[in-house]
């Protein structure tokens, strides 16, 4: 029963830590997510504009859209900080209350999914603004760029790695 109260709070501390050590724009998953492979993050966009051609108006209209959605990921980052640092006390404690950290963790996925509900029409609305010749440009930079260049090797949270969570069937320590 210990290794199973030791095994959730390592598991919400690592959940909480790296929330909140996003950066402001989360870069979508891998390209070849089903739901990402067509959308293009910011960061790879900003960084191959002149190879895929941006043109002045596009650079204009892509800084407007981030402009206008960067103080709403600021607002949600700081209030995914301040619940991350309020799990950190539930999970100090001794022992841990299993019913207050699950109200906790559900607070911290609140606020990532709304990071994700803004981040989504971002992405859309980039993608608008760019050429079909555009986005099939950086789909080929995409393929032949180290996965650091395309976001985090990491799955998104609230996804269970290959194989699922680790197993508790070792020996105890």
């Amino acid at each position: 029963m210990k290794r199973t109260h030791l095994f959730f709070a390592a598991l919400l501390t690592i959940i909480c830590t790296t929330a909140w050590a996003q950066p402001p724009i989360i870069s979508p998953p891998p390209p070849d997510h089903p739901l990402w492979r067509h959308l293009f993050s910011p960061e790879l966009v900003m960084s191959n504009q002149k190879a895929i051609g941006l043109t002045p108006q596009q650079q204009e209209s892509i800084q407007a859209e981030l402009n206008k959605t960067q103080p709403r990921f600021f607002d949600l980052m700081w209030r995914l900080s301040a619940e991350g640092e309020e799990m950190n006390v539930l999970l100090r404690r001794e022992p841990v209350n299993e019913e207050q950290a699950l109200e906790q963790l559900n607070r911290i996925m609140k606020v990532e999914n709304e990071i994700k509900r803004t981040h989504f029409p971002l992405l859309i609305r980039i993608r608008n603004i760019l050429t079909p010749e555009q986005r099939a440009l950086l789909n080929e930079i995409r393929k032949q760029s180290p996965p650091s260049r395309q976001g985090p090797a990491r799955p998104p949270m609230g996804t269970l790695p290959p194989g699922g969570l680790p197993s508790s069937s070792g020996p105890e320590r």
